[in-house]
């Protein structure tokens, strides 16, 4: 099936005859659905805290960061900002030239309150002669958004979201990437003052990305006292997975195997380069202006508190099962431990013998671990939190997309349809074992719940193989813990008119 020429393009991306062979299989058969035991809820898999609580953990938090520990916080920054823009770019292609949608409405009736509406209001004077209230007063509303999304002017329709002006400021208007260098120096900075922020992104956008920070990086260091370790990464090619064609052959696009993006899961990779005892993941457009932003670092340090307190506790038990010195009562604790704090269920454990017991109980305990937060379900789109079945039998906290339950089966669908909670996409890591030994996370992705989706090239229909995602199956066999967190924190931007949202005005 694969030429000569195929084998050289694989060996160069630095993918595997054999996991190509894998992937096609998986376009044959499929991912199969998981099995759900729960949705998550509160007291069964999310914990919610009272202000004791809270106050418990803000103190481990900091306590832990006079340690000179090292912190990374992780954000994945590939994106473009192409779909925030769908509406305006339709608008452009349309036959009419005044605004119809709500969408356009929007936009233009509120345009003044966009932070990049100075930069577009000059852009407009150069490239027109006018600046943008003489354009509208005359009708010419495609050539605002000409000049705003295409490359003559902002080109905000091909920029990664993370270069984006998102808040406007007296002195400036920051863009989301900014914000992030911010939100670092308020929870994530260690007593030497180092605050280390690593951002994904597409090969095309990393200049732009460290162009920015060279211009902004001594600014924010002497607003907030710190000094700034910022690096880059871009997806692996040899994460990149295969296209197939309907017949689940490879897809050829003028006779070259055509190979696509392998999602955000491929940022495991990306992930397990990273040499950190804990590492932040948050989503490159979940910011807020300076004003709303005590809510979400508190949060930040309560759910870091929780997992350093959960490491700890983690460690202890483990030391004590590997020095073999342990009691019956002790691995009663241990299980009770499994099932009441990490909400892992294996009905099997009072059928092994104790030194059986203890071998089980080790492998639950030596993994990575991740602390995420949940808000409440308000309709937004997204994974959710689920009590889930793994390939051992055993029942842990995962995070599902819609996709990997069985929508026709009516306690699934149940389930789905009663779940309280979504995932904002806010987590905390600890990927050390307990003597300092970092984990291999590829060790831990289940490889049975990736992704199959329609794409087209050249007007051809072909299938897209996407790899678990870095939350959802990338984590799936980490201990995993979820709490609540309030709603303040969670503050998307999928559409350029989400700017205009209170929580996003200065």
């Amino acid at each position: 099936m694969l030429t000569q020429q195929d084998k050289e393009v694989i060996f160069r991306k630095g993918i595997s005859e054999a996991q190509i062979e894998s992937q096609l299989e998986s376009f044959k058969k499929g991912f199969p659905f998981l099995t759900l035991y729960a949705p998550a809820t509160t007291g069964n898999g999310i914990l919610a805290l009272n202000k004791n609580e809270i106050e418990k953990y803000l103190g481990i938090w900091d306590e832990y960061l006079k340690k000179n520990r090292k912190i990374v916080k992780f954000v994945p920054a590939s994106g473009a900002a192409s779909r925030m823009f769908k509406a305006l770019f339709e608008f452009l292609g349309a036959k009419y030239t005044s605004p119809e949608t709500d969408a356009e409405k929007t936009f233009f009736e509120n345009i003044s309150y966009f932070a990049f509406y100075d930069d577009l209001n000059k852009v407009c004077l150069k490239n027109e002669g006018k600046n943008i209230d003489e354009l509208l007063s005359v009708g010419k509303f495609k050539a605002i958004v000409s000049n705003l999304l295409l490359p003559e002017g902002l080109d905000y329709g091909s920029l990664p979201k993370g270069m984006l002006k998102f808040h406007r400021y007296a002195q400036a208007s920051r863009t989301a990437m900014e914000e992030h260098l911010v939100e670092g120096a308020l929870y994530a900075g260690n007593t030497g003052g180092e605050v280390s922020v690593h951002f994904t992104v597409s090969h095309e956008h990393l200049p732009l990305f460290k162009e920015r920070v060279t211009q902004k990086q001594p600014e924010y260091e002497k607003k907030y006292g710190v000094r700034y370790d910022i690096s880059f990464s871009e997806q692996k090619s040899s994460t990149d997975t295969i296209a197939a064609d309907s017949e689940n052959h490879p897809f050829r696009d003028n006779g070259t195997l055509l190979f696509r993006p392998g999602g955000h899961g491929a940022l495991i990779e990306n992930l397990n380069d990273i040499d950190a005892d804990v590492i932040f993941i948050k989503n490159i457009d979940n910011v807020v202006p300076d004003r709303l932003k005590d809510i979400t670092v508190q949060y930040k340090k309560v759910i870091g508190g929780i997992l350093i307190s959960l490491q700890q506790q983690i460690d202890e038990y483990t030391s004590l099962l590997e020095s073999g010195k342990y009691t019956i009562e002790d691995l009663r604790e241990v299980i009770d431990f499994l099932q009441h704090k990490l909400f892992i269920r294996n009905p099997e454990t009072k059928l092994l013998e104790d030194g059986e017991l203890a071998i089980y109980l080790l492998k639950k305990l030596k993994r990575p671990i991740r602390v995420c937060g949940m808000v409440k379900n308000i309709g937004e789109p997204g994974g959710g939190p689920f009590l889930a079945r793994n390939q051992d039998a055993t029942y842990s906290p995962q995070i599902l997309e819609s996709s990997q339950i069985d929508m026709n089966d009516p306690e699934s669908k149940k389930m789905f349809e009663t779940s309280t909670h979504f995932n904002p996409v806010d987590l905390v890591c600890a990927v050390k074992n307990a003597k300092g030994d970092k984990y291999d996370l590829r060790k831990f992705v289940d490889k049975n719940t990736g992704f199959i989706s329609m794409k087209s090239k050249n007007g051809k229909e072909l299938k897209a193989l996407e790899l678990p995602g870095l939350w959802n199956g990338a984590m799936s066999d980490w201990n995993t813990l979820f709490v609540e967190v309030p709603i303040e924190t969670f503050n998307p931007v999928k559409t350029v008119n989400d700017l205009l949202r209170e929580q996003h005005q200065g």
